[in-house]
């Protein structure tokens, strides 16, 4: 029997309110060096990019023109932020539970996200 060609990535997240705030905090397993704090809009960012994604394929919506119609922002907006959820499960490992800092803006980690995941560690990180 054939393997199935479906990647599964699994991020175990929490969410917790800090302040008046959610926050976004990784398994109590992983050690955080909370002196590094990683930037709260690329979190919120990857998490709405990753609610899209399941959106799309779950039929929930069928195109990013009718995601951006419920959401109330632009399709172009949806359309570069959404490549976040390809990200390489290396780099959201360590942006999202080691919470480790990039130099790079949102904008530029789009970009990055249509690069081979091989590539992106040293992109995103050096």
């Amino acid at each position: 029997m054939a393997e199935p060609e479906t990647l599964r990535v699994h991020i175990p997240l929490t969410l917790r309110n800090r302040g008046g705030r959610p926050r976004i905090l990784p398994p109590k397993e992983i050690e955080v060096a909370m002196d590094r704090g990683q930037n709260a809009r690329l979190l919120r960012a990857i998490g709405r990019a990753w609610d899209w994604r399941r959106r799309l394929e779950r039929g929930d919506v069928t195109t990013i023109a009718d995601l951006a119609r419920e959401e109330g922002i632009s399709d172009r907006y949806v359309s570069r932020v959404i490549r976040l959820a390809w990200l390489a499960p290396s780099v959201l490992e360590r942006l999202v539970l080691r919470r480790e800092p990039t130099v790079l803006s949102i904008f530029d980690l789009c970009g990055v996200a249509e690069l081979p995941w091989d590539e992106q560690p040293e992109r995103v990180f050096d």
